[in-house]
């Protein structure tokens, strides 16, 4: 008698009651899927990844008592067997480069018709990144040639390159400054600096550029 297939594990972590009950809907009538916790809380989260990490995270990242940012952030930093795949209403390249910088595999926008929640998540595991059209452009641009990049990155000095792994792991500039023994000003005209030199302007797109050049 054939095995039946392993169903995928999902986590939804959603603090509109309404939408949370909605994909956990999706999630329980799909035949290749299997709902392992919906929350809608970043502390609630963060105990089920600690105890029984899913195969996919389904993320909203406005959450009532943290960020879901953090919650990709700690999957891939603890190197969990976990796929996170952001559902927002935060459309803009800030957040979408953000989370693809952290470690999401995926990103929708919860206005967007073009992915039936089931499909996405099984695109998702089955190696795919399924991302909202419109928002994909904002990944796009990020890998339009540009002429003088790696000339750049060799400009970046050993503490440019400190100060950008630690913008990369969550810390503020204040707290940088506190950990460098440095002035606030100081530290801000590094970032300043990094930003110039990577030919970005704003800390999202710092990070994807720095992550995707292999330079943190």
């Amino acid at each position: 008698m054939p095995r039946k297939p392993k169903l995928s594990t999902i986590m939804i972590v959603e603090d509109d009651p309404a939408v949370l009950k909605r994909l956990s809907q999706t999630v329980t009538e799909s035949r290749h899927l299997m709902l392992r916790a919906a929350c809608s809380t970043f502390s609630s989260a963060v105990k089920i990844l600690e105890l029984d990490p899913p195969d996919v995270l389904l993320v909203d990242l406005d959450l009532p008592d943290g960020n879901g940012m953090n919650l990709i952030r700690k999957i891939r930093e603890e190197a969990l067997d976990t796929q996170p795949l952001v559902i927002s209403v935060f459309g803009d390249e800030g957040h979408v480069l953000e989370a693809i910088a952290n470690g999401a595999f995926g990103y929708l926008h919860k206005d967007d018709d073009s992915f039936k929640i089931e499909d996405a998540i099984v695109m998702l595991v089955d190696g795919g990144s399924p991302i909202t059209p419109s928002l994909a452009r904002h990944v796009l641009r990020r890998f339009q040639p540009q002429s003088d990049a790696y000339e750049m990155l060799e400009k970046l000095t050993r503490r440019e390159r400190d100060i950008l792994t630690k913008v990369a792991k969550g810390y503020t500039s204040k707290e940088i400054a506190e950990m460098e023994e440095l002035s606030y000003h100081t530290i801000a005209t590094h970032v300043k600096n990094v930003y110039r030199k990577l030919s970005v302007n704003s800390k999202a797109e710092a990070i994807f550029e720095a992550r995707r050049m292999n330079l943190i």
